[in-house]
């Protein structure tokens, strides 16, 4: 198996679980997976899965203010992406 199909598999476990801690924004959950070891993880790959997780039921989204900047989107678990989340760590 190449690392590509591998990080398909592992990418929505790993977003689940480190949006588990919290309210986080995008860029947050591509910065916490790279110094996790995903540093080959692409953004396009991170906001897709979250866009999937979304459809899913499992995250949802809001925009939140920013002191510093543009608006920035959130996610947070919704009950469905804790126990799935519970289930896949």
């Amino acid at each position: 198996m190449d690392n590509t199909q591998l990080l398909k598999g592992v990418l929505p476990t790993a977003v689940l679980a480190t949006i588990s801690s919290g309210h986080v924004y995008g860029y947050s959950i591509l910065r916490a997976l790279r110094s996790a070891g995903f540093s080959d993880v692409g953004d396009a790959s991170v906001y897709g899965t979250l866009q999937r997780l979304f459809s899913e039921g499992q995250v949802s989204s809001y925009i939140a203010q920013s002191e510093r900047g543009p608006e920035r989107k959130c996610y947070a678990l919704t009950s469905i992406g804790r126990a799935s989340c519970r289930e896949r760590v």
